[in-house]
């Protein structure tokens, strides 16, 4: 699972297909809410606020 801004969202996407081996489900951070999960605040890969969850 992957918590990335607009910028690095093709570095999760090339990531989960290696390690996972199949295409990941895109979501947009501000059109999903989970009861027990909080996004965190800022992308995986730098300081910038998440826009995307791939997973």
């Amino acid at each position: 699972m992957y918590v990335v801004c607009e910028k690095h969202l093709e570095d999760a996407i090339e990531e989960f297909v290696e390690v996972y081996e199949q295409p990941p489900d895109i979501y947009k951070l501000d059109e999903v809410s989970f009861t027990d999960w909080l996004a965190p605040h800022k992308c995986d890969f730098c300081d910038e606020p998440p826009k995307y969850l791939v997973v």
